[in-house]
C-alpha cells in the first residue's frame, strides 16, 4: 500500500529526507551535509553535484533508519533554499560552474549601481523585493556574463532538483520560489519581460511556473528512488515553514531558526507594501479546483529575513571550537561563571557576517563585539551570540507590527536552533511575547508533505490539515519590561555603531 509522502528539504548546509505517513505521523528523518564554497571574501557557492549526492543519501538514510520501503512512496514534495541560482546543461545536466549561494555578495556593486540608476520603485512595484546581492536577478545575471554556454539553463535549487529527479523531463519552478528571484512578477505571476531585459535574461533559459501543488512530473533515473513517483508540491523554505505550522489564515506567522533566521506573516490574498523596506512575497498559489477546498488561488505573505543565525553558532563551533556539538552551546553557558556573567549585559554581539537584512539592508555590514574586557570568557561571548541573534529578529517584528498597524499576538517558531530552550527564552524577552513550538520543530519538510499531499489528493482541504503539528511548549521570557528597554538601547546603539563602520569610506 502507497501510504507515504517523501519530503526532500534541500537547504544552505544539508540536505534532509523526510517521511510522512498519510494519516499524519512522522516516520523519521535523514540529513546530510555537504561542503560550503567560500572563493573570495563575501563569495558564497555550492557544488550543485554535493547537493545531489547529499540529497540521494539523505534518501537511502531515511529509508534504512526508518525501515520504510521505499516502494510505498505515493508523492514527493520539494522543499529548498530559495534565492540560490544553478546553471546547468540542457543536455548532459551537468553543472555549469558552482551555484551561487544566496548568502554571496559578489552582485553588491551591480545591486548599488541599479539603486543609483533609481531602479529601486520599478523592482520593488513589480516583484515586492528591494534591490540587494541577496536575491537572485544579479546572481542570474553575473553567470550569463561570466559563464558561456550554448545549451545552459537557468534555476533555483528546486527546478535544478526536479530537473534531475525526473530525468531531465520537468524544468519547472513554482509562485513561491519565482517570486525571490526578483524578475517574477507578483501580482501578475508571470516573468516580468521589462525586468528580464534590465538584467539581460532570456525567458526561455528559465522554467515554467505552475501551481505549488501541481503535477510536476515523476521520477526517473534518480537512484535510490524507483522510476513513476508523482512529484506533487514544491515550496520555498520558510514558506514551507509557514505551510507546515498551519499557518494559513490572515495574521498567523512564524519564525523559522535555520541558517538564518526568517519570519513571516500571511497577509492573505492581498500583497502588503512594507514602508519599513520588508518583503511582500508569494506564500504559495493553491489549484483552484474541486480538489483543494477553502483554500484555493494565490496567498501572500510579508516576511522580513536575518542572514545568520545557526550559521553564526556552527561559527562558534567550528571556527573559534567553544563546543563541539552545536546543542551543547546551552549547556556552556549555564555552566559559565557567574560571577563573570553579571557584567555581560555591557558585551553585545552584532552578527551581521553577510550583512544586514530587512529592514535595515546594508550588504557590507560585518559582525562585531562590543564590550569585551579582559574578563570576557567564551561562556559571555556565547550568550552575547544568542542575545544578538534574538535582537535582530526583534527588529523585524517591530518593522512588521508598524507596517500592518496592529501587534503580533502569536508567534510560531520551528528549526533546529528553536530546540535551544534559552535561546528561545531569550528571543522571548527581547520581543516580550510568547512564542510557540510545535511537536515537530522540522516544519520546513513537513510543509512540503503537507503541500505534496494536498496536491495528490491525500488531503482535500486546508481544514485537514490543521492540527497535523500541534503545539508542544509555549515559552515566555523573564526580563521585566525596564531590562527589556536597557537591552534594546543597547543593542540599538551597537547596531548603529557597525553601520557606521561599514558605511566609512
Amino acid at each position: 500500500m502507497k501510504d507515504l509522502i517523501l519530503a526532500l528539504d534541500q537547504g544552505t548546509t544539508g540536505s534532509t529526507a523526510f517521511l510522512l505517513k498519510t494519516d499524519g505521523r512522522i516516520m523519521g528523518s535523514h540529513n546530510v551535509e555537504f561542503p560550503q564554497i567560500f572563493p573570495k571574501e563575501g563569495w558564497v557557492e555550492h557544488n550543485p553535484n554535493d547537493i545531489l549526492k547529499s540529497v540521494k543519501e539523505a534518501i537511502s538514510g531515511v529509508f534504512q533508519k526508518t525501515n520504510a520501503k521505499i516502494s510505498d512512496v505515493l508523492s514527493i514534495g520539494i522543499t529548498n533554499q530559495r534565492e540560490t541560482v544553478v546553471y546547468w546543461d540542457l543536455k548532459t545536466g551537468e553543472p555549469i560552474g558552482n551555484a551561487i549561494v544566496w548568502q554571496c555578495r559578489r552582485t553588491t556593486k551591480r545591486a548599488e549601481s541599479l539603486i543609483k540608476q533609481k531602479k529601486q520603485t520599478l523592482i520593488r512595484s513589480k516583484t515586492g523585493l528591494p534591490i540587494d546581492p541577496y536575491f537572485s536577478s544579479t546572481k542570474m545575471e553575473w553567470i550569463l556574463k561570466n559563464r558561456k554556454s550554448k545549451n545552459g539553463i537557468l534555476g533555483t535549487i528546486d527546478t535544478f532538483l526536479l530537473w534531475h529527479l525526473t530525468g531531465g523531463k520537468s524544468f519547472y519552478t513554482e509562485p513561491s520560489n519565482a517570486s525571490r528571484t526578483q524578475v517574477f512578477n507578483i501580482k501578475n505571476l508571470t516573468w516580468d519581460k521589462d525586468l528580464l531585459k534590465l538584467f539581460k535574461i532570456k525567458e526561455e533559459l528559465l522554467p515554467e511556473v505552475l501551481d505549488s501543488n501541481a503535477d510536476f512530473g515523476k521520477t526517473k533515473g534518480f537512484l535510490p528512488l524507483p522510476d513513476g513517483i508523482s512529484i506533487n508540491g514544491i515550496l520555498g523554505d520558510q514558506q514551507s515553514a509557514l505551510f507546515g505550522q498551519g499557518a494559513f489564515n490572515l495574521g498567523e506567522a512564524k519564525c523559522t531558526f535555520g541558517t538564518g533566521s526568517f519570519i513571516l506573516f500571511n497577509t492573505g490574498d492581498k500583497i502588503v507594501k512594507s514602508k519599513a523596506k520588508l518583503l511582500s512575497t508569494v506564500a504559495w498559489k493553491l489549484k483552484k479546483n474541486k480538489s483543494v477546498r477553502g483554500g484555493g488561488g494565490v496567498t501572500y505573505a510579508l516576511e522580513g529575513g536575518a542572514f545568520n543565525c545557526g550559521s553564526t553558532i556552527q561559527w562558534l563551533r567550528d571556527s573559534l571550537e567553544f563546543f563541539s556539538n552545536s546543542k551543547d552551546i546551552e549547556e556552556l553557558i549555564k555552566n559559565g561563571n557567574k560571577k563573570n556573567d553579571e557584567g555581560l549585559g555591557e558585551l553585545v554581539f552584532v552578527p551581521s557576517f553577510s550583512g544586514m537584512g530587512a529592514p535595515i539592508w546594508e550588504p557590507r555590514a560585518k559582525g562585531a563585539f562590543l564590550g569585551i574586557n579582559r574578563g570576557t570568557n567564551k561562556s559571555q561571548l556565547s550568550k552575547a551570540v544568542l542575545e544578538g541573534l534574538s535582537y535582530q529578529n526583534a527588529i523585524i517584528i517591530s518593522a512588521m507590527e508598524k507596517d500592518l498597524g496592529k501587534k503580533l499576538t502569536k508567534l510560531f517558531v520551528d528549526g533546529g536552533a528553536s530546540k535551544n530552550d534559552l535561546f528561545m527564552e531569550l528571543q522571548s524577552s527581547f520581543l516580550g511575547k510568547k512564542l510557540y513550538r510545535p511537536e515537530n520543530i522540522e516544519t520546513t519538510a513537513f510543509g512540503a508533505s503537507l503541500m505534496a499531499g494536498l496536491g495528490a489528493g491525500v488531503w482535500s482541504s486546508l481544514k485537514e490539515l490543521k492540527g497535523l503539528n500541534p503545539v508542544d511548549l509555549s515559552i515566555k521570557g523573564a526580563w521585566s519590561s525596564s531590562k527589556r528597554l536597557k537591552k534594546v538601547r543597547r543593542y540599538q546603539a551597537a547596531f548603529d555603531s557597525v553601520l557606521k563602520y561599514s558605511r566609512f569610506d
